[in-house]
């Protein structure tokens, strides 16, 4: 705390200040902050979101904001990079104010100019925010705190802020209870240590010696606390270095735990701590629960695509995201951590099935071992990386795409899309192979290469369309009203012969030939090109061919 005091002095506000201390978790890793559901509290109270003054929102800005939104995590914007600003004189450590009363009129025109900006795509996302000092309403608007984090203006700011806004916002929640509740944070492999897990103590008290209770990927791990270690007073976590070595460690702070069996512990699940009164059962069973409702999302016909990532907490938010209408992406199985080659082989087995598109990873935020990737390249197994959702969706839906085109292509022969002709009136110009006639489109869609027969001269074939004209003009289909020319030629000796007055007359309508397989084509390749009229006329032509 003395530390924020001493930052802090030049905004004069000493006396406000009650809280114990900050603990900053940097998420880019650590997904797991969206996995708030540690009994009603949140594994954060406040974030701090932050925006490049320069860019604006970037889309993991956006994806960032949306995960806030959706758990209902209050936060202040942090808006940096103020020293890239054209002509900014840097002021070490200063207040943001005083900083901004430094620049040149040019400077602070280009910053109101680039702050205004960025509340519009703020607002675009539906949050009203506005400069911190400027809020007279911090319930309902977003604080912003211009900063730079390589000279340090405005960093002040936002530590005076974030304390200010978590006594006055939400005193009871920041309240310390004395049962445990601990989240893992990251699973490590360090030099000396073996695996260790990163956590954050959020309430409660930590011995050495405790027995503790972590989800696995393959089952509870039930094991005991060999050493409680934090890093040095300033230090990062994650920094490698010296620790010291605790006997016991009070709440809230970032504690690493070193333990055997840990090396198949879950990030962004909860520690429990079997205390004399507990039934170990019933722990494991609580510990296993985050699983639990993450397996539950997993298609159960068993089709669709591969899913890992780096914690449980960003592979909820992905399973989320593929479960929602927009997107609807099956999932048939799921993984944390890196791709090995047993996930390459689970991923496989959708190409025994026919469903090539499925037979795909979407690794998000995790690597690939290179035995993998030789192995995903010699089955055909695709895997997709990012560290961004919707990037990852884009590459997969791309890929998908290319698939459905490519079976178009394939089954295009097949494909016979339902019509029915009625031969215009003085519109015949050769009644025998090729038959070139006027034809007015009653239903459906034509298209060159559909089979044609007569229902009404004992479906009688006369041979598929060869060439659609409008208007002179070479068209590939056509739909429903519209009056085209049209040359129909036999594909056998049989359907060379018919001939316009002889086996059918100019007055007998025209109907493409369906069958049981081209129907599922169409189902299959072709479902979003027909409309649903289309699809209904389907259903009739269905009846027509006695088509079970």
């Amino acid at each position: 705390m003395e530390n924020i005091r001493e930052r802090t002095k030049e905004l004069k506000a000493d006396a406000n200040l009650r809280v114990p201390g900050l603990l900053v978790i940097d998420t880019p890793g650590h997904e797991s902050f969206t996995n708030l559901r540690s009994r009603g509290s949140g594994l954060c109270d406040i974030a701090i979101l932050v925006i490049d003054i320069m860019h604006g929102l970037e889309p993991q800005t956006i994806e960032s904001l949306n995960l806030l939104k959706m758990r209902h995590t209050p936060f202040v914007v942090a808006l940096n990079k103020v020293d890239r600003l054209y002509g900014w004189k840097a002021r070490q450590n200063a207040p943001i104010r005083t900083a901004l009363k430094q620049q040149s009129k040019d400077v602070q025109n280009e910053f109101e100019h680039r702050l205004s900006q960025i509340i519009t795509e703020l607002k675009e996302q539906g949050l009203n925010s506005e400069l911190y000092y400027r809020n007279k309403e911090v319930r309902k608007y977003v604080s912003i705190v211009p900063t730079s984090a390589i000279s340090g203006e405005g960093v002040p700011d936002l530590l005076l802020l974030l304390i200010q806004s978590t006594q006055k916002l939400m005193e009871e929640r920041l309240m310390y209870i004395s049962e445990v509740q601990c989240t893992v944070l990251e699973v490590k492999v360090i030099e000396g240590l073996g695996t260790t897990i990163d956590v954050i103590l959020i309430n409660g008290v930590l011995h050495e010696g405790d027995q503790i209770v972590v989800c696995g990927m393959q089952g509870p791990i039930v094991t005991n606390i060999r050493a409680l270690l934090t890093p040095h007073p300033m230090k990062e976590l994650r920094i490698k270095g010296s620790y010291q070595h605790h006997k016991e460690l009070k709440a809230a702070q970032g504690i690493k735990i070193t333990a055997q069996g840990l090396e198949h512990a879950i990030a962004g699940t909860q520690l429990h701590v079997v205390g004399p009164d507990d039934d170990l059962e019933d722990l494991k069973d609580e510990a296993m629960q985050d699983m639990k409702n993450v397996m539950s999302r997993i298609d159960k016909t068993g089709e669709g695509v591969c899913v890992q990532a780096s914690t449980l907490g960003s592979l909820e938010a992905l399973l989320e995201f593929l479960k929602s209408p927009a997107v609807s992406i099956p999932v048939s199985g799921i993984n944390i951590g890196p791709v090995h080659k047993k996930d390459i082989m689970r991923s496989s087995v959708m190409l025994e099935k026919k469903k090539k598109e499925y037979a795909a990873i979407l690794a998000f935020d995790v690597k690939v071992t290179p035995e993998a990737r030789e192995l995903a390249d010699e089955l055909g197994v695709k895997i997709f990386m990012a560290d961004i959702i919707y990037h990852l969706f884009d590459q997969f839906k791309a890929y998908v795409d290319n698939i459905k085109e490519e079976k178009k292509k394939e089954s295009a022969e097949e494909a016979v899309f339902p019509c029915v002709l009625k031969i215009l009136p003085n519109c015949v110009f050769n009644k025998k192979d090729p038959i070139i006639v006027g034809v007015d489109i009653l239903e459906g869609i034509a298209r060159v290469g559909t089979p044609l027969c007569v229902p009404t001269k004992e479906y009688v074939e006369i041979g598929r369309i060869a060439s659609i004209e409008i208007n002179h003009k070479a068209v590939d289909s056509a739909k429903k009203g519209q009056q085209v020319a049209m040359k129909i030629i036999g594909n056998s000796p049989e359907e060379a012969q018919k001939m316009i007055g002889r086996h059918f007359e100019v007055e007998d309508e025209l109907v493409s030939h369906v069958t049981r397989r081209s129907i599922d084509i169409l189902k299959e390749n072709y479902r979003d090109d027909l409309s649903l009229e289309d699809w209904k006329f389907v259903l009739k032509l269905k009846k027509l061919f006695k088509i079970p």
